[in-house]
């Protein structure tokens, strides 16, 4: 498959060009992992962090992209909620442990085992992408594709932020 891969960290006002089109192997599913066959990945000023350092991935090269939107292509043994040809999204949240408290209560993101996605696995920025089943989002029909993948990140970050105030119907915000 085709993928844009990071290789190094770098200044981009020095380096305009710091990904390189590369050919990778396709993802294998694990147990309860998909394989989505993207169509569309978001750009995300996270992307920008990743290459200059400030949230550099652990190792290199890494495909980023982390607002991705496509079909289920394969299925890994025990994966039931997507069926293949399914749409499905992946936002930032590439996993997380799932039982200790901060999972518990939707805080994945301080979960000591959290992954994210094109920063810890392999994102969007390919044509192919594998990420467990419980951290894809079934995308509705009504929503194109490059509609859809800016929710996975801004949109969800606002809706989160929105939840996380308590507000009850009728409260102003802001």
């Amino acid at each position: 498959m085709q993928a844009m891969i990071l290789e190094n960290i770098c200044d981009l006002e020095e380096n305009s060009r710091p990904l390189r089109l590369a050919s990778l192997p396709e993802p294998v599913p694990g147990k309860g992992e998909i394989v989505i066959k993207v169509s569309t990945c978001g750009v995300c000023h996270t992307e920008l962090d990743e290459i200059e350092g400030r949230t550099p991935p652990p190792v290199l090269p890494m495909v980023l992209g982390h607002q991705a939107v496509g079909r289920v292509a394969v299925l890994g043994p025990g994966a039931e909620r997507f069926k293949a040809g399914d749409r499905a999204g992946v936002a930032w949240i590439f996993s997380a442990c799932g039982s200790c408290d901060f999972c518990r209560t939707g805080k994945e993101n301080l979960c000591s085992s959290f992954m994210a996605t094109g920063r810890d696995a392999n994102g969007g920025y390919a044509e192919f992408m594998r990420v467990p089943e419980e951290f894809a989002y079934a995308i509705p029909d009504g929503l194109a594709d490059g509609e859809a993948a800016p929710l996975l990140c801004a949109g969800a970050i606002g809706y989160r932020s929105l939840c996380l105030t308590g507000i009850k119907d009728g409260q102003s915000l802001g």
